[in-house]
């Protein structure tokens, strides 16, 4: 991450020019608007393949190619990454996976993409070879009773599994590890190889058992190692639909992480999941203090200037800005193995809390106006506008027939009155109670009744 500083200099001062401090310093000319509204919507263009791939390392990136050519519509896109996938798994073990990306292909990249049978053959004899040569020092290892090299064993095996996509067998021999750590590297070490193992089968719950196994030792966690359990306690929370939790731990991810857990994220990944989630959950104060001032998140979301600025957009009301970056995003986004389940709550959400903030300030809003503003039809906003209202989120009323949305503030002149006689009466109440203590005191009333008992 210190490699971006010579970059970031003039990024820095483009989110300072388009209103980064909030309302009170968003552009007021009409040319700043202007401006604003002819800025290139970078998300817009297609998927680069070979240069998302490139992001990633290990089974990951093998996941990650095969699950766009699963839901991408450009046969195009399918193929490159399908392409992509093939060449990864061949510098590979994996002959499962192999396989079913050369079903997927189904001869249409040509004769240098077909069926290597002879490769998968030698594959799986040496697989069988080492297997037994693991089990044979497992055993020898179980009969010397070193608990050193029992774990490394069990360690071994893990790694054999996993190369070879066996990932149930993989974090059980992972997770025997445990009985054998002597130091809390070793420790760590499991638990790091059992959350891989977990987020790849998709079992988040594991994930978050094992996070907390891990930070239970903190003594041996280095900044690298925190934001590696961050950004996994990330992606359980994100998984389980808890977009505030999931915020908060990818706003904790430090710099150090760099592209060290390529296995698992991206850099790029931690701005546009932790973004998001924040923009859906966060209220205003909290986008400010925990987004947009948060220095170390800022050098992620250098990495993703599509999303920095649809922040930027939301916190300074420029709504039909930040939703026309959502919008351009959202194709990419749909082709992301851990976000793509998620893209419509969170964008549903975010528009959500568009539509309150732009109607929170006024007693009165034109709701054509207002659908300009959003890109949508009046029908369309009056009947979000209606869910809000039903929902208790927007304290406000429709004029259905002059399209004008009246807000329902409550009476402050009558609320401060009550407020004051109430605080009077509990007042009035505690001296009342005071005195009549003093009093009694004073007889010695107490004293007295105890003596005639």
């Amino acid at each position: 991450m210190d490699g971006e500083d010579d970059i970031s200099n003039p990024l820095m001062e483009e989110m300072c020019a388009n209103g980064i401090g909030g309302v009170e310093d968003a552009p007021s000319s009409s040319t700043s608007t202007t401006e604003r509204k002819n800025r290139p919507i970078i998300s817009g263009e297609q998927l680069d393949i070979e240069a998302y791939a490139g992001l990633y390392s290990g089974r990951t990136k093998i996941t990650r190619l095969i699950f766009i050519a699963n839901h991408c519509d450009s046969t195009s896109m399918q193929l490159e990454a399908l392409r992509i996938a093939y060449d990864e798994l061949k510098k590979g073990e994996n002959t499962q996976l192999f396989r079913e990306v050369v079903q997927k292909i189904d001869g249409r990249l040509g004769p240098n993409y077909t069926m290597d049978a002879a490769w998968c053959a030698t594959v799986d004899r040496k697989a069988e070879q080492k297997k037994e040569k693991l089990e044979s020092e497992l055993n020898a290892y179980r009969t010397n009773l070193i608990k050193e090299s029992i774990r490394m064993g069990y360690n071994d095996f893990g790694d054999f599994y996993y190369a070879h996509g066996a990932l149930g067998d993989a974090f059980k021999s992972y997770a025997r590890t445990r009985d054998y750590c002597t130091t809390s590297k070793h420790i760590i070490q499991m638990c790091l190889s059992a959350i891989l193992v977990s987020i790849e089968m998709g079992q988040f719950t594991h994930v978050t058992s094992y996070v907390s196994k891990a930070e239970q030792t903190p003594e041996a966690l280095d900044p690298p190692t925190t934001s590696k359990l961050h950004c996994a306690a990330g992606l359980a929370h994100l998984e389980t639909k808890k977009y505030k939790l999931a915020a908060r731990k990818f706003l904790e991810v430090g710099p150090e992480l760099g592209n060290s857990y390529s296995e698992v994220i991206a850099p790029q990944d931690v701005a546009t999941y932790g973004g998001l989630c924040a923009l859906a959950s966060f209220d205003r104060t909290e986008l400010k203090n925990k987004v947009i001032d948060n220095i170390n998140f800022r050098n992620f979301l250098e990495l993703v200037p599509e999303v920095r600025e649809l922040i930027n957009d939301f916190y300074s009301s420029h709504y039909a800005s930040c939703l026309e970056y959502l919008g351009n995003l959202k194709s990419n986004l749909m082709l992301d193995i851990h976000i793509y389940d998620h893209v419509e709550t969170l964008y549903d959400q975010i528009r959500s809390k568009a539509l309150i903030q732009y109607t929170h300030p006024f007693v009165s809003v034109d709701m054509q106006m207002m659908a300009d503003a959003f890109k949508t039809s009046v029908a369309g906003l009056e009947k979000e506008l209606e869910s809000l209202i039903a929902d208790n989120q927007i304290q406000a009323r429709i004029d259905s027939h002059n399209k004008i949305l009246y807000a329902r503030h409550a009476d402050q002149r009558n609320a401060t009155f009550q407020r004051v006689l109430q605080t009077g009466n509990e007042f009035d109440l505690d001296v009342r109670a005071m005195l009549l203590r003093a009093n009694l005191l004073k007889h010695e009333y107490n004293l007295r009744a105890s003596r005639k008992i």
